[in-house]
């Protein structure tokens, strides 16, 4: 199962990899049509390279599929080696967030029949694919305090969903700044975007809270209190309380825009610090 986990990885990087590459010709060549055919004074749909761009997009929405079915394959396979859910290390875990960040994709895609979005998500899933070929990819024995098999698979479940939830956010909020002022023509409209960040953070926020709610209890039984102010432990707070002001700031304050969009970037920041924070904060996270 482990030899088939790792072709599996292989298969759905390399999809993914040629998912990025069809989107960015997708977009920008949408692009180039769109500004041809204004010179010409003629249609989109009626241009000649039209047909090709469109086919570059639906290739690769057929591949991006592929990489997160390949990817729900390697995970599957390393949790049927491990005999527990496949979130024990960091290896494990920048592919499950990969994962979320791919699949909550894949859904605001379909939802709003847009892929310019995949410009600013597929690299974040493509960097956490790369950063897994730097870490030990070997099934080891849980330490001690992953020792749950059911708080390790619904608390870093849920963690997958928030964390891609907010990397859809990130990418909206990116190309909102490029398009705050409706002035480029082959992006979505400045008010789409805006519209997608909210939503995203609808899922994750909530997502988030109970990633915090079930870290609690588990602390409390693997080392016998609920909250120690472990850096990462803060952090998660830290990156959840960001997002609360995000939502407050929308709902109660009015903000859209620019100042939303910058909470969500910093939101996405704190969202890396929080995930690489193992690293260089310690704690009693300090492992995988």
């Amino acid at each position: 199962m482990y030899e088939l986990s790792q072709y599996a990885f292989v298969a759905a990087f390399s999809a993914l990899g040629l998912a990025m590459l069809l989107y960015v010709v997708n977009v920008l060549g949408a692009r180039n049509v769109r500004m041809m055919s204004l010179a010409d004074g003629g249609s989109v749909s009626s241009s000649p390279g039209h047909g090709a761009v469109d086919a570059a997009g639906r290739y690769a929405t057929i591949l991006a599929i592929n990489a997160l079915v390949f990817l729900t394959a390697s995970l599957a396979f390393r949790a049927v080696e491990s005999g527990h859910g496949p979130f024990s290390n960091m290896y494990e875990f920048s592919l499950a967030f990969a994962w979320g960040a791919l699949a909550i994709y894949l859904y605001f895609e379909m939802r709003y029949r847009l892929r310019t979005l995949a410009l600013l998500v597929l690299p974040i899933a493509l960097g956490l694919f790369a950063y897994a070929t730097t870490v030990s990819s070997e099934i080891d024995p849980l330490v001690p305090a992953l020792q749950n098999d059911l708080l390790l698979t619904i608390h870093v479940a849920v963690a997958i969903f928030a964390y891609g939830a907010f990397a859809v956010a990130f990418g909206a909020a990116g190309l909102y700044l490029f398009q705050r002022h409706d002035t480029i023509r082959w992006l979505p409209r400045a008010a789409v975007l805006d519209e997608i960040g909210y939503k995203a953070v609808l899922v994750g926020f909530p997502m988030m809270a109970l990633v915090i709610i079930l870290g609690a209890i588990w602390a409390e039984i693997a080392w016998g209190q609920y909250w120690s102010w472990d850096p990462k432990e803060t952090a998660s707070l830290v990156t959840w309380l960001i997002y609360g002001g995000y939502l407050h700031a929308r709902v109660v304050r009015g903000w859209r825009g620019t100042r939303s969009a910058g909470l969500l970037i910093l939101g996405f920041a704190a969202t890396l610090f929080t995930y690489f924070g193992n690293y260089f904060l310690g704690g009693l996270h300090g492992y995988g």
